[in-house]
């Protein structure tokens, strides 16, 4: 007589497939990595809290614009309706829309932070993202402290019509608010980072860095080839063109990013002597 032995089930999420390479591996695995392929070292989307946990010191953030949440101005209707979509969208990805932005520090540094979100409706850029873009510039402005952004977006958000695309010009001034001032604007370009945001506040950074093997541009690059009716250069529109172009100022792992980000502000913006050796400013006062 056979005998059987039940099959073990395998606990859901526990593996994961890279979209690169196509190799399984220990989703927990691929998580301490920062979420890029122990194999391939592809670097996965990630959402706008992961970043937070990833750079910001732990217990610093304070969200802005959190409240706002984007709604169907125009009664925008496909198949399905938008303000359907963006309830399946947010219950799906966990965020209340393609941008967190708060304040906190990164290695005591004060800074701004914004940080978008592939996994909400592709990263597009509604009012709301406009909206707490421009707040987050607006408080490193109060607070006269660097503005650090992580822009990753499909484009405009279509369902929103020109009151999405209102949102490149103004992102834009409140960026030139801080150019005004002289405070430091850092953009950290991640895959892929495309349409409206590239050309708009994505584009405008003290200094860019992007992330490796990362698509930048404006139209997709099989866009531009049928328009032009021309093969494009290998690796076109890919981090590592840019970066030889003079777009991309460095790219930079994200293992070392927090490392990198510390490095910038060390330079841009220094901490008084009073801060970094812990005294208190009366201390400090002769």
């Amino acid at each position: 007589m056979a005998f059987f032995r039940k099959k073990k089930e395998i606990p859901i999420g526990l593996w994961m497939k890279c979209p690169a390479c196509g190799k399984m591996a220990f989703t927990k695995t691929v998580e301490e990595r920062r979420n890029c392929c122990p194999e391939c070292d592809h670097h996965m989307k990630v959402n706008g809290p992961t970043r937070v946990k990833q750079l910001l010191d732990e217990g610093s953030f304070e969200s802005i614009g959190e409240g706002l949440t984007p709604r169907d101005l125009l009664r925008f209707k496909d198949e399905h309706s938008y303000e359907d979509k963006l309830k399946k969208t947010a219950v799906k990805s966990g965020v209340s829309e393609a941008c967190t932005a708060g304040r906190g520090t990164i290695d005591g540094h004060p800074i701004t932070f914004a940080a978008m979100d592939f996994s909400f409706r592709g990263g597009s850029m509604g009012v709301v993202v406009g909206e707490r873009v421009a707040l987050a510039a607006d408080d490193a402005y109060e607070r006269k402290v660097p503005f650090i952004l992580i822009a990753t977006s499909g484009g405009a958000r279509m369902q929103e019509g020109a009151l999405s695309l209102m949102q490149m010009a103004k992102t834009s001034a409140t960026i030139a608010r801080l150019r005004d001032a002289n405070l430091p604007y850092i953009v950290l370009l991640a895959d892929p980072c495309t349409g409206g945001v590239s050309a708009s506040f994505a584009a405008q950074g003290d200094v860019t860095l992007a992330e490796p093997g990362a698509l930048i541009g404006f139209a997709g690059p099989r866009v531009i080839q049928n328009a032009i009716k021309a093969t494009l250069p290998e690796g076109f529109q890919r981090a590592e063109f840019l970066l030889d172009k003079g777009y991309v100022d460095r790219i930079v792992n994200r293992k070392d990013l927090r490392k990198e980000l510390v490095t910038l502000l060390e330079y841009l913006a220094p901490m008084p002597a009073a801060a970094t050796t812990g005294e208190t400013a009366a201390e400090a006062t002769p």
